[in-house]
């Protein structure tokens, strides 16, 4: 164990390092070439701020975890390369996968593409990784339903795949949101990954830590006199939204585990308990008053929080709190008081939808006190 650690540490700390180095270079190249996040009515952000910080995201992975690997073998050490060679194939898929949404997203930063273009590519993407036997081949003891066909495994996988890249695509919205919510994600699954031994799929979890953490860095606390702050734009949302559902996915269908005691779909849903769950609510809303769910507006959870009166930080802050906090109570749920998955998510849709009504309410009375105001 102790070696996997240091390998992890390792391949995390070369990861802060080398995204803290290029960051800045794609700052510098991108006020050099006027490259930035137009202002709108839904933006939140004031001035020029560039949107290319997930361009080294990808590629910084990669680099870092391939070093990891060379030097693991030259210092005569194959437990590293082993534990990538017996998941050498799930791993291949996640990696096309990610170069071909890593290449669409870049093109989408610098000129844009249309939604339906980039959903096709998504569709592609989960095709490729559904190939490479990443698939629900268990739902979890969701409804008493373990085993599933493929028949039903395969349309199902596609579609949560599409759906969780773009739920972290579309939480996007203030600083240091999208990024947090994915941190908590990748060291969750870092740690359950380390205890059930998939070794490679904890490395790419904190290797994927490593590039978060100093883009939230220059995301949160860049300022834009100075020119050090970087939104992730498309490049980033969408990698870092496939990453987490191959990291997802994988973890759900692993059933109860009798190392950690609960069943490990609860530690694979809830740290994307947040983005879903908003995705779910504004699409709802959107098919409600007749919209397209696929058109932009500002009904997102953020939108709500500051609505009601919040500042983006402290409102990013909030949400990645009760995340947080969600998860924590899920998995004390499932270990301690061996709630049923089915209940466990019963009552997460119970508190999302109270929490939802109760700020809805607030932001009500807040307008009418404005308008009585003025």
């Amino acid at each position: 164990m102790i070696y996997w650690i240091a390998n992890s540490a390792v391949i995390f700390c070369l990861c802060v390092l080398l995204a803290g180095f290029l960051i800045p270079q794609i700052l510098l190249i991108a006020y050099r070439r006027n490259l930035f996040d137009e202002v709108n009515e839904r933006k939140i952000h004031k001035g020029l701020v560039p949107r290319l910080g997930g361009i080294a995201f990808v590629p910084v992975v990669f680099v870092c975890i391939a070093v990891a690997l060379e030097a693991n073998y030259k210092l005569g050490f194959t437990m590293l390369g082993d534990a990538f060679s017996d998941t050498y194939l799930p791993l291949i898929s996640a990696f096309v996968a990610l170069e071909l949404l890593y290449l669409v997203g870049i093109a989408d930063d610098l000129i844009g593409i249309k939604y339906r273009a980039k959903f096709a590519v998504q569709l592609v993407c989960a095709a490729v990784l559904i190939g490479g036997d990443i698939w629900f081949s268990s739902l979890g003891n969701v409804l008493g339903i373990n085993e599933v066909s493929p028949w039903f495994g395969y349309p199902f996988t596609m579609i949560v795949i599409v759906f969780l890249i773009n739920a972290i695509n579309l939480i996007d919205g203030i600083d240091g949101l999208a990024s947090g919510l994915s941190s908590i994600a990748c060291v969750i699954y870092g740690i359950s990954f380390m205890l059930l031994g998939e070794y490679a799929m904890a490395v790419v979890s904190f290797a994927t830590l490593g590039v978060l953490v100093p883009f939230f860095y220059y995301n949160v606390f860049g300022n834009v006199q100075k020119h050090s702050k970087i939104f992730m734009g498309d490049t980033g949302s969408l990698t870092i939204g496939l990453i987490l559902a191959v990291l997802g996915i994988r973890l759900y269908v692993h059933g109860v585990e009798p190392t950690l005691g609960l069943n490990t779909a609860v530690l694979a849903f809830s740290p994307l308990i947040v983005p879903c769950f908003d995705v779910i609510r504004v699409y709802m809303l959107r098919i409600r008053q007749h919209r397209s769910p696929f058109l932009p507006d500002k009904s997102h959870i953020h939108h709500k929080l500051l609505a009601a009166g919040m500042k983006p930080r402290m409102a990013m802050i909030s949400i990645v709190s009760v995340s947080l906090l969600m998860c924590v109570a899920n998995i004390l749920m499932s270990r301690y008081l061996k709630i049923n998955i089915t209940i466990i998510a019963v009552i997460d849709v119970l508190v999302w939808t109270l929490a939802n009504i109760r700020l809805a309410r607030i932001i009500r009375a807040r307008r009418a006190s404005e308008d009585n105001a003025a």
